[in-house]
């Protein structure tokens, strides 16, 4: 309390001290009109290439938001960083997740995350998430998204997010890199319903490989459970990404070659614009021990 109140009178003190002086030469006794404005007030906008130790959130509030070294422990890598512009700028709150600019900027995701990473992010296990401004940081000023890329454990069976190090910039360059997505054992029901894909060195015996992703137009429609003619769309499209991984041909005798497993985003996502179908071979009565890439017909025989 004594320091407070001798701060005060110090000051006082010296404005009295002031008031009673002569002023030199110059100086008109203003003390505020040399001086230059103060800058307009401006927005936190987060960076691309930063990492976090939070998961995925599709609100990020700054307070969530600190950086960390992408070489230590972190759970959430930043890809790129976009602006909205035009009508959904000047609305008074961040666009809807199933909004056409949400769509929008989840497409612009897609198309820059797939340069950070080298390859399209589906190829791997990883998860590309939009992040959206809060509210009140919105009302600030705020117009900025983020995309965010996690490493899931899996990206089949609804994994969860890996505690990594590293930056995964270009790690899917290579097609042999150890984040793509590669050979799996399938364990399949009677109803033919999957019940597992566990990941597994494609030398090992295995019945199940990835092998691409078919991009689903935009007006498709999400196929629920029960939906078989839904569904259909997405069995005939992955069987194309199997016949090109293959080399098998593309003739009516392709579905009495193999099994397929489509895997989708969930409707949430969907509807934000993910429409991306990662595709699976299921090798119904065989094993192999090796990639079925390129192996040709003789690796697929028809069966009736």
């Amino acid at each position: 309390m004594r320091r407070s109140v001798a701060a005060l009178a110090l000051g006082a003190v010296m404005v009295a001290g002031l008031a009673g002086c002569g002023l030199p030469g110059g100086v008109d006794g203003e003390l505020t009109d040399d001086w230059a404005g103060l800058p307009a007030p401006t927005s936190f906008v987060p960076a691309a290439g930063v990492c976090y130790a939070t998961d995925f959130a599709p609100v990020a509030p700054r307070t969530l938001s600190t950086p960390v070294d992408c070489a230590a422990d972190h759970r959430t890598e930043t890809t790129f960083v976009g602006t909205f512009t035009g009508a959904p700028a000047d609305a008074d709150k961040p666009p809807a997740r199933d909004s056409d600019a949400a769509r929008a900027a989840f497409a612009e995701c897609d198309k820059q995350s797939a340069t950070y990473l080298g390859a399209d992010w589906r190829l791997g296990r990883l998860a590309l998430g939009l992040a959206l401004p809060s509210d009140k940081a919105w009302t600030g000023g705020a117009r900025w998204y983020r995309c965010d890329v996690t490493e899931r454990t899996n990206v089949e069976e609804n994994g969860t997010t890996v505690l990594r190090k590293g930056s995964v910039k270009d790690g899917l360059k290579a097609e042999n890199a150890p984040l793509r997505l590669g050979c799996y054992t399938m364990d399949v029901q009677s109803t033919l319903e999957i019940t597992k894909m566990a990941a597994i060195d494609c030398a090992k015996e295995h019945n199940g490989e990835f092998v691409g992703v078919w991009q689903a137009p935009a007006n498709t429609k999400y196929p629920q459970v029960t939906d078989i003619a839904a569904w259909q769309t997405f069995y005939n499209n992955c069987r194309q990404r199997i016949a090109d991984y293959v080399k098998v041909p593309k003739d009516d005798d392709l579905a009495a070659r193999s099994g397929v497993a489509p895997v989708l985003a969930n409707e949430a996502d969907w509807k934000t614009g993910d429409r991306g179908a990662r595709c699976y071979v299921w090798l119904q009565d065989i094993k192999v021990n090796k990639s079925l890439r390129g192996a040709g017909p003789n690796a697929l025989p028809i069966t009736d």
